[in-house]
């Protein structure tokens, strides 16, 4: 008796460090810088929009973002016992169906804070939910093709975050020149997200996930990273100067020739570089964002 009894006792509520685990806290930064490079893109005032900024920080990060994570770790714990077992949920510390439950939790909340910002935030919610279950759940599951995945990551971390940022400053739509630089920049997060995937290369093949580093090769994934992340910004530097937008044109373009700099390391040895190149060459081109927002905010 006392065997059945623990057999079918219900797993512990899992303790509060475990879940933040769960929630990845360092994935919050690109959506939340993301979404302040939509908010000063818009050029619009913070007065009397102080709460709506602080609600669309805390969608765009902890909780879609968060949510996201959770829903990822979820469908992916198999992976993770293999690429991570000291996780929450393969390691056993959130137990039973608890990782589910913290995902659909996160989704109820997500959608109710995007409810009470407005509506164009709401759609902008709901469709970063959508793609976050899509992205890791079956029958999509949208992140075993290396092509689909990286791309749902650049449109929901960067280009919805953004678009968030901007909804809620101006409560509408964004203009047109900010609808196009958001979407160039969701573009060029294809090629980061290629290069994150490098860390988890031998747990792909191994359970059939066909990431780039995977189906192309090391080095062609990296070259395609690069060529993608600089094509986008190109692209933003073209637009900004068309605009008349000079000082924020060659800002950007002074961070790309940076980022072309650090190429030739990472492709040098991109299986041992890309974390490197992850701090270096990524951080230069968020930078780049903001210095796109500014010009398009009219602040440069």
């Amino acid at each position: 008796m006392e065997r059945t009894a623990n057999s079918t006792r219900s797993p512990p509520i899992p303790a509060l460090r475990d879940v933040v685990q769960l929630l990845k806290p360092i994935t919050w930064f690109p959506p939340m810088w993301a979404f302040m490079c939509g908010a000063v893109s818009s050029g619009a005032s913070l007065d009397g929009r102080w709460w709506f900024v602080g609600a669309g920080v805390l969608l765009a990060g902890p909780l879609v973002c968060g949510t996201s994570q959770a829903v990822n770790d979820w469908f992916d714990r198999h992976v993770d016992a293999i690429n991570e077992p000291d996780r929450p949920i393969p390691s056993g510390r959130i137990a039973g169906r608890w990782g589910l439950y913290i995902a659909l939790i996160g989704t109820a909340l997500s959608a109710l804070v995007a409810w009470l910002i407005g509506p164009w935030v709401l759609v902008a919610g709901i469709i970063g939910l959508a793609f976050a279950w899509a992205y890791s759940a079956p029958p999509f599951r949208l992140k075993q093709s290396g092509w689909t995945g990286p791309a749902v990551v650049g449109l929901t971390y960067e280009g919805l975050s953004w678009f968030t940022g901007a909804s809620v400053m101006v409560g509408g739509l964004p203009s047109a020149p900010v609808l196009v630089v958001l979407v160039l920049y969701s573009i060029g997060v294809h090629g980061i997200m290629t290069l994150n995937d490098f860390k988890a290369v031998e747990g792909d093949r191994a359970t059939g996930l066909k990431s780039l580093p995977v189906t192309l090769g090391v080095a062609n994934a990296a070259r395609l990273a690069c060529f993608t992340m600089a094509g986008a910004q190109i692209a933003v530097i073209a637009l900004l100067w068309q605009c008349n937008m000079l000082i924020s044109a060659f800002t950007v373009g002074f961070v790309l020739i940076a980022q072309f700099a650090a190429m030739p390391r990472l492709l040098s040895n991109p299986a041992k570089f890309a974390p490197w190149y992850n701090g270096v060459g990524v951080t230069l081109y968020v930078l780049g964002m903001l210095a796109a927002a500014l010009g398009l905010g009219g602040y440069i």
